[in-house]
Parts: structure tokens; sequence; C-alpha cells
């Protein structure tokens, strides 16, 4: 029997609804005009038509419809300002459309919805999205680690992090398996925002410890592998070859790899 299509849609922190289109809330505001938006958190079991819809099903306004996904992994490709957010599940009510079922599978929307419930913001990140922000919330201890490491021991740490870059480059451990394997179950938006996310942390981190130029790129591609590892981990697992992939992800030839939580 098939599982039922959950529809998601995530606000920004404090409940609202962001802008449909980034572009036109920032042309728009910048005339002084007030971009309309519902808090979600407010209306949990309720039932909300759109403030002011747009044409179906035309983004020709800053909020212009309900947009919902049905696939949360993708959820964090549109949200104006990136992570945190809030999740919500909702129903989606009336006509619904999108903008061509062949190109947006996992795209719904719709002027009316009902708020069902809010749930774990970690759902954005799809199916190990929680593995994955514990992840990043241990990046600046781990980046702080890596930075001392090098600083101890310039020269072979310096050798040990090329091979393992090159390994990563002539495999496309991270450019390649992790991203197609994101692009194939629907979690590709949460892989770049994992990246960003935990190369922020880390340049911040190893920054902070007096890194030089040459090992804070060492140390902040090793911890964009480090989270697409995490994310990906059920995806980039089956047969020896990816089981090398995996392993040069979570640090592999780096000392100790870090383990990947199942």
């Amino acid at each position: 029997m098939a599982q039922p299509v959950v529809h998601y849609m995530a606000t920004r922190p404090d409940g609202t609804v962001p802008p449909t289109d980034n572009y036109l809330a920032r042309y728009y505001s910048g005339l002084g005009e007030t971009i309309p938006t519902v808090n979600l958190a407010d209306h949990i079991g309720q039932v909300i038509d759109h403030p002011a819809p747009g044409q179906k099903w035309y983004t020709d306004q800053p909020f212009s419809y309900f947009h919902m996904y049905t696939r949360p992994g993708e959820i964090l490709e549109r949200i104006e300002d990136g992570w945190p957010i809030r999740l919500f599940v909702v129903e989606p009510l009336g006509e619904t459309g999108n903008w061509g079922g062949a190109h947006y599978p996992y795209w719904l929307m719709s002027q009316q919805i009902r708020v069902v419930e809010e749930t774990d913001a970690w759902k954005a990140f799809g199916h190990r999205g929680a593995q994955t922000l514990a992840a990043i919330a241990q990046v600046p201890d781990l980046a702080r680690q890596w930075a001392t490491e090098w600083a101890a021991d310039p020269k072979d740490t310096r050798r040990t992090y090329a091979a393992w870059n090159g390994r990563v480059d002539r495999t496309r451990a991270l450019t390649g398996w992790a991203f197609c394997r994101a692009q194939y179950s629907r979690r590709e938006a949460g892989l770049k925002a994992a990246e960003q996310l935990a190369d922020t942390a880390a340049a911040q981190a190893a920054t902070d410890a007096g890194a030089d130029p040459e090992a804070l790129a060492a140390i902040r591609l090793r911890a964009r592998c480090l989270v697409a590892g995490q994310l990906m981990f059920d995806r980039i697992r089956n047969g020896e070859y990816e089981q090398e992939i995996r392993g040069l992800l979570l640090g592999s030839g780096l000392g100790t790899p870090a383990p990947a939580t199942v």
C-alpha cells in the first residue's frame, strides 16, 4: 500500500512564511512596500486563505501562493535566509498546481491550506537530517582540533591532507558521488545547505585558532566532506568502492575518521 503524501512548508524562525520570490521581495521592499505573509505557528489546526494570491500559478509578486514540498530534503532551496527554519505539515485545499509536474514533481502550490502540525525542522535536510545537524554542531570543535594538529606538524600534516585531497578530487567523492546521490534522493538543497553551514563554522573556528590560509582551505574541505558523508551515508555504502568513497568523505586517511551515526 502506497504511503500517503505529506506536504511540508518551511517558515522563518518566527513562524512566518517567507516570500516565494526573493528577488521580487527585495525589489518591493526597496520601494517601501510591505510584503504580506502569514504565521503558520498561529494557525495550527486551522484553514488559511492566502492573503494576496497571485495569478495561478505564476510568481508575479513576492508572495504569490502557498508553496509546499513533498520531498523535505529540497525545502531549503528557496528559503531567503537559510537555516534555521521551522517546519510544518500542511494540507493543500482547493485547486492546486505547479510549474510542470515533470520538472517540479516535489512542488505543489495552492491558495488555501490547513496547517496540520509543526514537525521536526531537521527533516528539511532529508532522511538523515538529525545526524547531519549533529555533525555540523561538532564542526567548530573539530576544526580547532584539526588546526592544532596542522600547527603542531605542518610538514607531515600538509602531506597527509594533500594525499587525501587528491583522492577526494580524483574520485569526485564530494562533487560527484555525494552530489549525484543527493539529486537522486531529492536532498540536493539539504546537501548544499549542510555544506555551507559546515564551511562557515569550520572557517570561523579555524581562523580563530590561527590557521594559515593553506590549513584553512584543507579544514573547510574536510568539514564539507564530513557533513556530506553523514547526510548521504545511506546512499553511499554498497560495495567495496562505495565504502571507499564514504570513508573519504568521513576523513579516511586523515587519522581517525569521524564515525557516521547510523
